[in-house]
């Protein structure tokens, strides 16, 4: 099925008990049960129609097997590092987004999981992290904010040489553009505040897996930790996802020309998009997805020039996230990734 057709008839479609051509919010909590052990749905943080619609929809556009929306992107990625315990440990990319590191500095490492950030770009490097007590390998491609690429392919090849799991963020490639699964990976995050929400009206997260085993340890742990997408919200993300092929293909049309503008300023130092030729990752990218994405970040020769930017800016907002119709604009060292120890070559 064609990507763009897949995104609006995916999943479950049309709504089998009424015909209706677009899913309906079902608010319940609780369902009747015609016997003990006897039911459709139980109880509405383990299951739901509305979010189970979406989830179906989340493993197609992913070419997934079990798909899982969770209350926020830090909740997918949490309940995922819930498959490891004390004394695991994750190779992890270097360049991620604020939030994910201080998870894994944070929180993890109180519980005894250990993180070693590497430049997943380097297979050699990445290789040479691994040890008996690592368990998996995270990667962001294109990363958060420097748009660093990773190969998936030779990433999940090395990660199954040594038995372990290759977990791929795709929030800013989203799944129009690339699908980790295809490429080895065994499970895929999403932001779906971002891109696949597309309106800053939703806060949401996914997980798509593309194994039985895993999928069953996943719905356990979103089951007992609780933190699911409310019946609402699933419909807002549900909304927001028939109209991700139109937005990614105009965004990505827009950001060329912005990359073409920052470029020639005389006071933008470097671009960083994967979507330039000489750009390190370009081919990379080029080979395991469809289209580029679009979001750019660039340096600029000072930090005052860098404040003058977001002050006098008028169709670009100064806020945090990403991926909607409107545009926005941050300084991610100041803000989004404030909790990362930056050098200033990175500000």
């Amino acid at each position: 099925m064609r990507k763009k057709t897949q995104l609006i008839h995916g999943g479950v479609g049309i709504d089998r008990v009424t015909g209706a051509v677009t899913q309906p919010i079902q608010l319940a909590s609780t369902f009747k049960q015609d016997g003990i052990g006897n039911f459709m749905y139980e109880y509405g943080r383990t299951g739901n129609p509305t979010r189970n619609a979406l989830e179906s929809l989340l493993a197609d556009l992913e070419n997934g097997l079990h798909g899982f929306a969770f209350s926020s992107g830090m909740a997918a990625i949490t309940a995922v590092m819930k498959l490891f315990s004390a004394g695991d440990h994750i190779v992890v990319t270097d360049d991620v987004y604020g939030g994910t590191f201080r998870l894994f500095t944070k929180v993890l490492n109180e519980e005894g999981i250990n993180v070693d950030f590497v430049d997943t770009a380097d297979l050699a490097a990445v290789e040479a992290r691994i040890h008996p007590k690592t368990k998996a390998v995270f990667l962001e491609t294109p990363t958060n904010p420097l748009l660093k690429v990773t190969d998936i392919r030779k990433i999940a090849a090395l990660a199954a040489s040594h038995k372990l799991i290759t977990i791929v963020d795709n929030t800013f490639a989203t799944p129009y553009w690339q699908n980790p699964l295809l490429l080895g990976a065994d499970i895929v995050l999403h932001s779906a505040t971002k891109y696949l929400g597309g309106h800053s009206d939703v806060i949401a997260g996914a997980v798509i897996v593309k194994e039985e085993k895993i999928a069953e340890k996943i719905g356990f742990i979103q089951n007992a930790t609780g933190a699911v997408l409310g019946p609402s919200d699933s419909w807002l993300l549900m909304r927001g996802i028939k109209t991700l092929g139109v937005r990614m293909e105009e965004i990505e049309t827009n950001a060329r020309q912005i990359v073409k503008y920052l470029r020639s300023h005389p006071n933008v130092d470097q671009v960083y998009y994967p979507g330039i030729v000489d750009h390190p990752g370009h081919t990379t990218h080029a080979l395991q997805a469809r289209g580029f994405g679009g979001i750019i970040s660039f340096t600029t020769r000072t930090e005052e020039i860098a404040n003058n930017v977001i002050t006098n800016t008028h169709y670009f907002t100064l806020a945090e996230s990403l991926g909607a119709v409107e545009s926005l604009i941050s300084i991610p060292a100041k803000m989004t990734h404030a909790s990362i120890l930056w050098k200033e070559e990175n500000l």
